[in-house]
């Protein structure tokens, strides 16, 4: 890894509505595991991904996080996970965002060329982003940015959570694909480091203070 030494990746990818967790030794996927259903505990998930891929926790070398956007609670847990996984063990960590993990699921799956990427942002709203996809690489071209329902109706597009949208195919970022761009990664961070992508700002009412009776 990285002209290094293998590596044994556990990657969370929960920023949609479909949950996926993957093990790897390297880019090589010994198990990959996923589900729609918000009331499986993450750990069972993690749990089923290292039973099938034969590898003790102990083994983990590096844990990688879809970071968003998206699910802000799905985003959530993952990074809560690594946090104590990094506290309980001395593991690398790395974060990735959950758009470029969705290029590169596009990618594994063969679409090529300039492709549009929705995802719910909710308040009738979507994040956006166009990705050159390559044989041997992806390059993001229109970063990230939130755009109306009427504009996003629009553009033929893949993307996760959007069924009111005419032109864009369901796709969900792959914890596969977040393991293989984390084999590329070499910006370890400490797991308090880690923040999700939300490109909205924090609004917040300052409360008035206490009134002397």
């Amino acid at each position: 890894m990285n002209g290094k030494y293998a590596m044994k990746i556990l990657a969370l990818e929960f920023s949609s509505q479909q949950r996926s967790v993957a093990v790897t030794d390297d880019c090589k996927p010994l198990a990959h595991v996923f589900t729609e259903n918000h009331k499986t505990s993450p750990m069972v998930l993690i749990h089923e991904a290292l039973t099938k891929a034969k590898i003790e926790r102990s083994e983990i070398s590096l844990i990688a996080v879809g970071i968003g956007p998206g699910s802000y609670t799905g985003i959530r847990s993952s990074i809560a996970i690594a946090q104590g996984w990094q506290l309980g063990r001395e593991i690398e960590l790395c974060a990735v965002s959950s758009a470029e993990v969705l290029a590169s699921t596009a990618r594994a799956n063969k679409l090529r060329g300039k492709t549009h990427f929705l995802i719910d942002a909710q308040r009738r709203e979507y994040y956006h982003c166009t990705w050159e996809l390559l044989d041997d690489k992806q390059t993001e071209t229109t970063p990230l940015s939130i755009i109306n329902t009427t504009k996003a109706a629009q553009l033929k597009a893949f993307g996760h959570d959007a069924n009111e949208l005419p032109h864009c195919e369901p796709l969900y970022p792959n914890a596969n694909a977040l393991a293989s761009l984390a084999t590329e990664q070499s910006n370890y961070i400490k797991g308090s480091e880690i923040e999700p992508i939300y490109l909205r700002q924090t609004e917040f009412t300052k409360a008035p203070p206490l009134r002397k009776l």
